[in-house]
């Protein structure tokens, strides 16, 4: 957490809770400690998203295909997602949940590692939400800011990594590297020219970057 737990506790408890399918697999996360994207940071997700009104999503990290499917709650009618992940397990666990949600049209997942992955990519989104390995963010970078249109949206979850990314007091050792291109990353998503930028402390800390 890097804010305070009873602000945490506060927001999380004006967040109308989910049913259904997400509900379920919400449970299914923290009984199996998938990461997910925490309740505030996905209510953020949803209100910039409609806003936006995206035909087009790239979605970098899949895991069991639970911000996919919020995700497609902010599509314009007939919009797609194309998501990335490496881990078998999770693919298949994702497919089987975009089933389940009648989201096969919608929804496409592409197997392999992103930093790969994006660099085949030849499309244009409206909205591109990172959500995987976290030291790999400034390689994907150039690739997003390709893809992603003039008025769209970068969406960078997990940015302060734990408060790590703000004080060094509190980089564990072993995180030094991640800690290191997180900073990198950052750095250079504020000072594009071609990216107007906002760094919020909610969940595990945001970056909304506008693209100009």
């Amino acid at each position: 957490m890097i804010c305070y737990d009873y602000i945490n506790e506060y927001i999380r408890n004006t967040i109308k809770k989910n049913d259904g399918l997400l509900k379920e697999l919400e449970i299914f996360a923290k009984e199996n400690h998938v990461p997910i994207i925490q309740p505030e940071v996905a209510k953020l997700l949803l209100v910039t998203g409609k806003l936006l009104k995206p035909k087009r999503i790239l979605e970098v990290g899949t895991a069991i295909g639970y911000s996919a499917i919020l995700l497609s709650k902010v599509l314009e009618p007939g919009g797609k997602i194309e998501t990335v992940d490496r881990y078998e397990l999770m693919i298949d666990r994702a497919k089987a949940n975009f089933k389940r949600a009648g989201l096969e049209d919608t929804i496409s997942l592409i197997a392999g590692d992103a930093v790969e992955v994006l660099k085949l990519l030849d499309k244009k989104y409206d909205m591109i939400f990172l959500d995987a390995a976290k030291g790999q963010y400034p390689e994907f970078l150039p690739e997003c800011l390709r893809m992603l249109n003039s008025g769209g949206l970068l969406f960078s979850d997990n940015v302060l990594y734990k408060g790590m990314i703000a004080n060094d007091d509190l980089v564990v050792r072993r995180k030094k590297t991640i800690v290191k291109r997180m900073r990198n990353f950052l750095n250079a998503i504020c000072e594009c020219d071609e990216l107007e930028t906002s760094i919020l402390p909610v969940g595990d800390g945001v970056a909304l970057s506008y693209k100009k």
